[in-house]
């Protein structure tokens, strides 16, 4: 940080831009948290024999916020217990949503 008094346009750049990427540090955060907890989900859904439409699952969405307390108290005794490794495998056929050529869609491609 540097020396310059807090009411400077520079300090007041800076702290914006900290502030932004932290944003959206939290915000993927988030996304990929809820991504996993619906991956499992679905896995404990197929578990159980229901079938997985994948034209469901394209409509849910990985923000969600309603479990999210942004002034709330938070248990932090669990970030020193080491997960499982994760799976990324979900035994769902997405072929129906691609259609007959998945390179056309941009699904052979990655980001």
């Amino acid at each position: 940080m540097s020396s310059e008094a807090p009411c400077s346009p520079r300090w007041v750049r800076e702290e914006w831009r900290y502030s932004c990427r932290f944003n959206a540090l939290l915000t993927n955060a988030v996304i990929f948290h809820n991504a996993l907890d619906i991956a499992e989900i679905v896995r404990q859904l197929l578990e159980e024999g229901w079938t997985i439409d994948p034209e469901d699952l394209a409509h849910i969405s990985q923000y969600l916020t309603e479990h999210i307390d942004r002034f709330g108290e938070y248990s932090t005794h669990e970030l020193g217990i080491q997960p499982e490794a994760y799976d990324p495998k979900l035994d769902v056929d997405f072929a129906p949503l691609r259609g007959a050529d998945p390179a056309a869609a941009g699904f052979g491609q990655a980001a």
